[in-house]
């Protein structure tokens, strides 16, 4: 685990063998332990192998502080409240139902990912409904000793919150702010379907920017500072995405030739960006055809909308 600051640190989840693509915070306090985004399940046994090496087991844990739902963040809450039913799972109240019976969420998860749900993310167990504790923003909690400030952050997920720790100057922002794996890289916004909605996602950002957080813990991957340059980036970045999307929109061609053109310039300017390594890894945290389809989603939607 990696220190940010007395009793708060992450860990690396090593998603898919692949290093820093999905990190979990961790807030440990002598009255039990609290963690942001456990991840999937198939991840669990290095969560719980990199917990041990700090001298943390399951039974130490008090609460799963959830940013959403999606698997790559939530997965494996049902299976470590069935190993220690005195856990609390915090989420957005929109998502909170769809723990408890998971059925749609898998089935939505299912039609993007197919034969490969099991190798990418394992098994999805219910939450018991009395372990879950729902949110609506604007809740000050307590958890692993330290005192959070929650706010409602859609954009990416409207199920998605953020949480903020005045004293160590943290906010912990899920997907909101983005996918960054690298100190030189970009900044991407995940844009996978059906949630996406730009106008609510720069209302979180700037949401996010009122707390004056000193650092950014992002799920994909890890801290970034200054924060204020990490959100106008990413802002920035909504922009270039609104105007490439509209622009291969009204290109003559199907559905399937802008994808592919999308994702190829992605992967371009990455590559020239970055080491090979490192842009592979941005594939992995987040799937560049599976952003195309969200993106094109919502562009479409929020066309007919306006007419």
């Amino acid at each position: 685990m990696i220190t940010l600051a007395p009793g708060l640190s992450y860990l690396d989840l090593d998603f898919l063998g692949v290093p820093r693509v999905i990190a979990t915070a961790v807030l440990q306090h002598a009255g039990g332990v609290a963690l942001i985004d456990p991840g999937p399940t198939s991840t669990l046994p290095r969560l719980k192998a990199e917990l041990q090496r700090s001298g943390i087991g399951a039974g130490d844990l008090t609460a799963l502080l959830l940013t959403h739902i999606h698997l790559d963040h939530a997965g494996a809450c049902g299976t470590l409240v069935a190993e220690n039913p005195r856990l609390r799972v915090y989420v957005h109240e929109r998502g909170a139902p769809h723990m408890a019976s998971p059925e749609k969420l898998i089935a939505s998860a299912t039609r993007l990912y197919g034969d490969q749900m099991d190798r990418l993310w394992g098994a999805f167990r219910p939450v018991p409904p009395s372990a879950l504790v729902p949110l609506a923003g604007g809740e000050r909690i307590t958890a692993g000793g330290r005192t959070l400030d929650v706010a409602y952050t859609p954009g990416h997920a409207s199920h998605h919150v953020s949480y903020f720790n005045e004293d160590a100057g943290i906010a912990f922002v899920g997907d909101t702010a983005g996918i960054r794996l690298a100190a030189n890289g970009a900044v991407i916004a995940p844009t996978p379907p059906p949630d996406i909605d730009f106008e609510l996602w720069r209302e979180s950002l700037d949401r996010i920017g009122r707390w004056r957080p000193e650092t950014l813990l992002v799920t994909h991957f890890g801290p970034w500072s200054p924060a204020t340059a990490h959100l106008t980036a990413l802002g920035d970045q909504i922009d270039a995405l609104t105007r490439v999307g509209r622009t291969l929109l009204a290109r003559e061609g199907t559905d399937e030739d802008r994808e592919a053109w999308f994702v190829d310039e992605v992967r371009h300017d990455l590559r020239r960006r970055m080491p090979e390594a490192e842009a592979r890894a941005y594939e992995v945290a987040g799937r560049f055809d599976l952003n195309w389809r969200g993106l094109a989603r919502y562009l479409r939607r929020r066309e007919v909308v306006s007419r």
